[in-house]
């Protein structure tokens, strides 16, 4: 993915991602992104 390419990676419970993030993207969106990236992987929507 271009965030594994950009050495960015994926958020841990540490909160690290938030703290790096170039576009200042708060812990509590980059979570619901998450949640939504997971239910349409699973529902397949």
């Amino acid at each position: 993915t271009a965030m594994d390419k950009a050495g960015f990676g994926n958020c841990s419970n540490e909160r690290e991602c938030e703290n790096v993030c170039p576009k200042g993207i708060s812990i509590r969106n980059i979570a619901r992104l998450n949640r939504e990236y997971l239910r349409a992987a699973v529902m397949g929507d």
